[in-house]
C-alpha cells in the first residue's frame, strides 16, 4: 500500500532517527529490520530514510553494524539543565523495560533488574519520580473496560455507552504502531483502543494529581521526561492532541499560563539517561537504592507491559475479573507468551451481568515486519475471528525498542532480560 504525503501533523517532530552518509556502507541491515519500507538506496550504496515512511522505531539504528544510524532528538542537555533550576519540578517517568536493560550501560550483568538503583540514581539527579508501570495500570483498567463496551455492544447490542468502536479492537500503546495504522490502514483506526499509551496518561497525572496532591507544585512548574526504551516515544510526546493537562487545567482556572503546554515536554530514551547519570557524575553502581514513592506503586500487569503479550496478558486478566467476579486461574495467560510472530488465543468465561458464556478470542503480533499485514488485511475482508488484537512494532516488544542498549549482536540482552518478565 502507497503512503500518504505530509502524514505529520504540525508540531509532530519528524525523522527521529537518521542515517550518516559518512559511515554508512550501504550493507541493507537496516532495511532488513525495518518494519515499513522506509530506507532508500541500492545495495552498496549510501542508504537514506524517507521520513514519511518511517515510523521512528529505531530498529535500524540497533541493528546497524556500522553505527551510521543515529538519533536527531538529544534532550539530555536540557533535562539536565530543568534539573538545575530550582523553578522547575522534573518528573521522570521510567518505562518496565528500562530497568532490565540500563544496568548494562555500566557494566552489569545483561538483563539484570535495577529498579532500586534505577530510582537511586534519578533521585541523585534531582528527579521526582512517576514510574510509568504505574499509569500502565490505569491503561490497562482503560483498555481493558473499554474493550468489555465494544464486546457488550457487538455481541449483546448493549446500549447505553455513547460512541462504540468496532471489534477487533487493536491495543494503542505503541505509537510506531499507531502511526503505521493512520498512514497505511487508516480505515482501520477506528479499531485502535481510544486508550491513551501510559507515558501519555503519566503526562497528565503528574501536572494534576501530582503537582497539587502529591508534590504541591504549580502546574506550569512541572516538567515531565519520558524515560522510554524506544525512539518513537519522542514523536508521540510531540502530537499537539497529548496537551490534555492544560485544556483541562485552563477550564479551572489553574492552568498558570495561556500558552499550552504539552504533557510530556521531552523524553529520553534508556541510553540518553545512562548519558545523563555520566554527564552528571553519578556513580550507578554505588548510588544508594530508593523506593520509588508513591507514583512508584504498580501491580504484575504493569510490568509485563515490557514485552509482546504482555498488554494482552494483562487486558484478558482485567476482562476476566471485571466479568466474571473472580480471578483468572492461573493468572499467569501463557498462551499469549513468546517469541512467535502471530501468537493466538482463546478464553471462555461468564459474563454476570447477562449469564452467558463468552470465548474471547485473542491475537498478539511480535514484530511489525512480516506479521501484521496478513492479519490486517483479513480483519479489513471480515474475515478475521479475533476480538482483540496486540501489536507491538519492535521484535519482543518494548524491551527490545530502539532507545535501549547496543549490542554487538543485536540481541544478546534480550535473551538475558525476557526471564525477568516470566518468559522462557
Amino acid at each position: 500500500m502507497g503512503t500518504q504525503a505530509k502524514t505529520y501533523q504540525k508540531g509532530e517532530i519528524s525523522g527521529i532517527v537518521a542515517i550518516d552518509s559518512n559511515a554508512c556502507k550501504g550493507c541493507d541491515s537496516c532495511k532488513r529490520y525495518c518494519p515499513t519500507g522506509a530506507i532508500t538506496g541500492m545495495f552498496g550504496a549510501t542508504h537514506a530514510i524517507d521520513t514519511e515512511r518511517c515510523v521512528s522505531c529505531g530498529q535500524c539504528l540497533i541493528n546497524c553494524p556500522f553505527s551510521a544510524v543515529y538519533e536527531t532528538v538529544d534532550t539530555v542537555d536540557t533535562v539536565i539543565a530543568k534539573l538545575r533550576d530550582k523553578n522547575v519540578t522534573v518528573v521522570g517517568i521510567p518505562a518496565p523495560a528500562v530497568r532490565v536493560a540500563i544496568g548494562e550501560e555500566f557494566g552489569m550483568t545483561d538483563g539484570s533488574l535495577v529498579t532500586r538503583e534505577m530510582y537511586g540514581a534519578m533521585r541523585k539527579a534531582g528527579f521526582e519520580i512517576l514510574d510509568n508501570n504505574f499509569t500502565a495500570d490505569l491503561t490497562i483498567m482503560e483498555e481493558g473496560t473499554e474493550f468489555i463496551v465494544r464486546a457488550r455492544h457487538a455481541l449483546f447490542g448493549e446500549e447505553g455507552h455513547g460512541h462504540v468502536g468496532p471489534l477487533p479492537q487493536f491495543t494503542s500503546c505503541c505509537p510506531a504502531w499507531v502511526r503505521y495504522v493512520e498512514t497505511r490502514y487508516p480505515s482501520l483506526i477506528p479499531n485502535l483502543s481510544s486508550a491513551k499509551s501510559p507515558q501519555q496518561m503519566a503526562g497528565p497525572l503528574a501536572k494534576t494529581y501530582g503537582a497539587m496532591k502529591i508534590w504541591n507544585k504549580p502546574p506550569e512548574s512541572i516538567y515531565t521526561v519520558g524515560i522510554m526504551p524506544c525512539t518513537a516515544k519522542k514523536f508521540e510526546a510531540s502530537r499537539p492532541e497529548f496537551a490534555s493537562a492544560y485544556h483541562f487545567l485552563k477550564k479551572e482556572g489553574k492552568a498558570g499560563s495561556d500558552v499550552p503546554y504539552p504533557d510530556i515536554d521531552t523524553v529520553l530514551t534508556t541510553r540518553d539517561l545512562a548519558r545523563l547519570f555520566r554527564r552528571m557524575k553519578i556513580d550507578f553502581i554505588k548510588v544508594d537504592k530508593t523506593d520509588g514513592g508513591p507514583l512508584a506503586e504498580y501491580t504484575g500487569a504493569g510490568t509485563i507491559f515490557g514485552n509482546t503479550g504482555g498488554v494482552m496478558e494483562a487486558a484478558v486478566r482485567t476482562a476476566y475479573r471485571v466479568l466474571a467476579g473472580s480471578e483468572l486461574k492461573p493468572l499467569e495467560f501463557k498462551p499469549v507468551r513468546g517469541m512467535k510472530g502471530i501468537k493466538s488465543a482463546s478464553v471462555t468465561l461468564m459474563d454476570t451481568k447477562y449469564n452467558k458464556e463468552v470465548t474471547v478470542n485473542v491475537a498478539v503480533v511480535n514484530g511489525i515486519k512480516g506479521n501484521v499485514e496478513p492479519l490486517l488485511e483479513k480483519v479489513m475482508a471480515g474475515t478475521s475471528p479475533y476480538h482483540f488484537i496486540e501489536v507491538m512494532n519492535c521484535p519482543g516488544g518494548c524491551v527490545n525498542g530502539g532507545g535501549q542498549p547496543i549490542k554487538s549482536d543485536g540481541s544478546s540482552w534480550l535473551r538475558a532480560a525476557l526471564p525477568l518478565f516470566g518468559w522462557k
